[in-house]
């Protein structure tokens, strides 16, 4: 932020893995978010093999706002997360999948209360009542729902949708946290090791639009067990 506290400049971190017929799209929508802050996208691939590695470098090369970097190998949404942080220049970080189930235009919502001085960190719950808000399936919304419910315990936080990719955080907040994480669970990770610092969490109601396994989800059910694996962890053993 710049001397009076104010955000210039906006990170989205965004991690890839074979997105090809999304990518253009939602790059579009990131770059055209009505917010005033200068936004960097960058773009980790990681081990795509359906020629998103291609368009990634293609975009880049077309927008100087875009920074690309590529993995050798499928390492895990985590690694890629990580990658994107070392990498990013910006202010503020948001987390962006490069699906189109959570809309850019939401941006400002989650900046607000870091403008407005009151938090450090921000989750966009899909919980939260919304003007409009897609009707979830019964068993995954449950899963995401027993899921908070465990970090909350875990961590002494009162979050209505832990698992959201849509998380602001200061920068230099995140680029200090010791993640680990190389799969979904750092999600977890993040809230966890947001809590230990007993840093000031906002929530704000988001729009989801959310795509089923027939559409390219990648989120299943091993990676619920992994959450819990991760909330066990780093709950309980891994306190840094």
């Amino acid at each position: 932020m710049d001397a009076t506290g104010q955000i210039e400049t906006l990170s989205v971190l965004m991690p890839v893995h074979n997105e090809a017929g999304t990518l253009r799209e939602i790059v579009r929508r990131v770059l055209a978010a009505p917010i005033e802050q200068r936004i960097e996208l960058v773009i980790v691939d990681d081990g795509s093999s359906d020629g998103s590695q291609e368009l990634v470098d293609e975009i880049a090369g077309d927008d100087d706002r875009v920074i690309a970097i590529h993995h050798d190998r499928p390492r895990g949404k985590g690694s890629a997360v990580r990658t994107a942080i070392e990498a990013m220049s910006g202010d503020v970080a948001v987390l962006q999948d490069a699906d189109l189930e959570y809309d850019p235009n939401d941006y400002a919502t989650l900046l607000d209360p870091i403008l407005a001085g009151e938090a450090d960190a921000v989750y966009g719950s899909r919980f939260l009542k919304s003007p409009r808000r897609q009707v979830h399936g019964f068993w995954h919304s449950q899963g995401n729902r027993v899921l908070t419910l465990l970090c909350n315990m875990a961590s002494n936080l009162a979050l209505s949708d832990m698992e959201t990719c849509y998380k602001a955080i200061d920068a230099e907040l995140l680029k200090g946290l010791p993640l680990t994480s190389t799969r979904f669970e750092i999600e977890v990770e993040i809230t966890m090791r947001l809590a230990r610092r007993g840093v000031r969490i906002y929530e704000v109601p988001i729009s989801y639009h959310g795509r089923t396994r027939a559409e390219g989800k990648q989120i299943g059910v091993k990676d619920g067990f992994h959450a819990l694996w991760a909330i066990l962890k780093f709950g309980l053993l891994d306190r840094r």
